[in-house]
């Protein structure tokens, strides 16, 4: 049976302190693997991209793999044909498929049916890689990750989502503050093994408060527009500014996974400024999204 990366649940503890090893290792060499030499890996974008489709075209390469873009417009997809007939059309030609879509039952139809490993480059509802990235940013940044304040200020978006996930299994205690009619559910499963704690607030400082990381996400997501003037009027005071960067610890850092709207979501001052690792941030897509694929793709025969 093929490994699928849906949600990042799918790894254990122990798996994912191996992948961000690993990923550490992948940037410090980006050519040392040929993990996917003479193989292709499928990245279908149904939504638009800049760093999900740079890191990965980019990643596949450097592993040695060739990357076939598929945009939602040049496949049968968009006329109809089934996310279960394309998945068993791919399983014969690639050695995996990446799928940047909306709905998570696409997604999910797709994995249901694929006889590759599938995994996910954005839904609506999770985007996992994009959590690696930033807890391969944190560890870079403090080491161990077990015991870190992890605290997101926003909406409760797919990667407010995927951090809750992927950081309380990491064992951070992850903060977030949302207002309300945006905050992430209170029942959210999350992944056997986890040693973290998540905890929901309102008040974004109460959740900055001791933080070494302080996140955000835009406040306008794609599909949002038409919300658009109410969800700025409600997340205004969820900005991370340096008001905010002063209720956390002395040595916090800032991330923010991009594209950023200064003087919105975050202040231009920390965008820019000396406290932020975000630029970092989004190079790292590159290398942890490479030690995933290592990690959900068969080697190759001898």
């Amino acid at each position: 049976m093929p490994r699928h990366f849906l949600t990042g649940a799918e790894l254990s503890a122990a798996e994912l302190d191996a992948l961000l090893d690993r990923a550490i290792e992948l940037k410090a060499a980006p050519l040392s693997s040929r993990a996917l030499a003479g193989r292709g890996v499928a990245l279908i974008f149904e939504k638009p991209s800049t760093r999900t489709r740079l890191s990965f075209e980019m990643g596949v390469y450097e592993l040695g793999g060739h990357p076939l873009v598929l945009r939602s417009g040049e496949m049968q997809l968009s006329r109809g044909e089934s996310p279960r007939d394309t998945a068993l059309v791919l399983s014969r030609q690639v050695a995996a498929v990446g799928m940047r879509t909306g709905p998570d039952a696409v997604l999910e139809e797709l994995a249901a049916h694929a006889e590759i490993p599938v995994f996910n480059m954005l839904t609506a509802l999770h985007h996992p890689c994009q959590a690696l990235a930033d807890l391969m940013t944190a560890r870079e940044a403090f080491g161990a990750l077990a015991g870190l304040r992890f605290a997101y200020v926003g909406d409760g978006t797919n990667v407010a989502r995927s951090l809750a996930i992927l950081g309380t299994l990491a064992g951070m205690d992850v903060a977030i503050a949302s207002p309300q009619g945006y905050a992430l559910e209170q029942d959210l499963p999350l992944p056997p093994g986890a040693e973290g704690s998540l905890t929901l607030y309102r008040d974004p400082r109460e959740a900055a408060s001791g933080a070494q990381v302080l996140y955000t996400d835009v406040w306008v997501s794609m599909g949002d527009e038409a919300t658009a003037t109410d969800r700025r009027a409600a997340l205004a005071p969820y900005r991370i500014d340096a008001a905010l960067l002063a209720a956390a610890a002395p040595d916090a850092i800032a991330l923010h996974c991009l594209p950023a709207h200064p003087g919105e979501e975050i202040a231009a001052e920390v965008l820019y400024g000396p406290r932020q690792r975000i630029w970092e941030q989004a190079e790292n897509r590159r290398h942890a999204q490479k030690a995933l694929l290592e990690l959900l793709v068969e080697p190759a025969p001898a």
